[in-house]
């Protein structure tokens, strides 16, 4: 007989290691099973030939022969070539790849132990509740366990049966006659939906399932320092789990408030001080608003518009921590606007003592001035 490249059939070369010996096949075989290639020849005849490699190649004593002399008889490795598979169950194969048989894997969990699915809901937040903390309560629409029947699914006084037509595995075997043979599968079962057992008298409240939709209200403690942006989690507080498996968690995600006084950055607060001209000149003792409340602030002579000055450890508190970050306060000089011939002469009178041309300053009018002296001449 003719030598096969069993490496190429599973596109390897030749010596691939075990894990790519594996790999290839997995791959291959999910690609070229015949319940996904219904009536396809070229695909069956595919199926069996990667089937043939696989069973020489993953077993140590076949593919050192393999190796060794380059080819090999069918004959010798579970009777491949003459009849087709024979009673040969591909699900054997395929359960130490997904845990059984083909496209049946999830299935034969269904009786175990499930966690609860996560729940995920918004909280609205004051600038101050951010700041300081808050305790909050929140309204959550969850799946808990029937109260009545403790989960079960059954009658108070009842309970559930092992399933009777798949012996409470959730899972039954299928046989088919196909060109190679005969073809066995694994699948759900269909009466008792893969989990193993059924109810013959269900429950009033749940009307079976087990679950019951409640609304809770959870009480949460929100730390000071939060943000827009943050998620607080609540463990075990989701949706109830299946058959005694874990509840879920429940997500809070948080929204702040923004402030007409701060902007926030990050840990620290940034704030806009106006002062008048004056005052820049002269320096002023001025009241700066914090979030622990107003502070004296000494503005020294001379400030110029623009300038930032720091209040240390009066910004945010960092979450889980003592440390807080620090406020920023940027200087703004009003220029004076509207001045009266008094102001205006002082101001002319400054200029002058500081060696400035006051000539312009004194013959420039304002645009209403103008106006004003031009009606005069019509």
């Amino acid at each position: 007989m003719a030598s096969k490249d069993y490496y190429g059939v599973l596109g390897l070369e030749k010596g691939a290691s075990d894990d790519e010996i594996k790999s290839a096949f997995r791959k291959m075989a999910v690609k070229y099973h015949p319940d996904r290639n219904q009536g396809d020849k070229e695909a069956e005849e595919k199926f069996k030939e990667i089937n043939e490699a696989y069973q020489v190649l993953s077993d140590p004593e076949k593919k050192a022969r393999y190796d060794q002399f380059g080819s090999a008889d069918p004959q010798d490795f579970g009777g491949f070539g003459g009849g087709g598979f024979g009673g040969f169950d591909v699900s054997d194969i395929f359960e130490s790849f997904f845990g059984g048989g083909f496209g049946g894997g999830s299935s034969r969990r269904r009786n175990g132990p499930e966690r609860g699915a996560d729940i995920e809901i918004s909280l609205n937040l004051t600038f101050e509740e951010s700041m300081f903390g808050a305790e909050k309560e929140v309204k959550v629409v969850r799946n808990e366990s029937c109260e009545t029947c403790n989960g079960s699914g059954a009658k108070p006084g009842t309970s559930p049966v092992t399933c009777d037509k798949c012996g409470g595995t959730g899972q039954i075997r299928i046989q088919r006659n196909t060109p190679l043979g005969v073809m066995q599968s694994t699948t759900t079962c269909d009466k008792c939906g893969g989990k193993g057992k059924t109810i013959t008298d269900p429950c009033t409240k749940c009307h079976g399932s087990g679950i019951e939709r409640r609304q809770r209200t959870i009480n949460v403690s929100v730390p000071a320092g939060v943000d827009t942006g943050n998620v607080i989690p609540l463990r075990g507080q989701g949706h109830h789990g299946k058959n005694g498996g874990p509840a879920g968690d429940l997500y809070i995600h948080l929204n702040v408030a923004s402030s007409r006084v701060f902007e926030r950055d990050g840990f620290d607060l940034r704030i806009e001080k106006h002062i008048s001209f004056g005052a820049a000149v002269f320096g002023v003792e001025a009241t700066v608003p914090t979030i622990d409340g107003d502070v004296k602030y000494s503005i020294p002579s001379g400030t110029q518009s623009g300038t930032v000055f720091r209040l240390r450890g009066k910004g945010v508190k960092k979450i889980n921590s003592t440390q807080r970050g620090d406020q920023y306060v940027k200087v703004i000089v009003d220029i004076p606007k509207n001045l009266n011939e008094k102001q205006k002469e002082a101001l002319r009178e400054y200029m002058d003592a500081c060696g400035e041309d006051v000539t312009q300053a004194k013959k420039s009018k304002g645009v209403f001035s103008k106006i004003k002296d031009n009606l005069k001449d019509l």
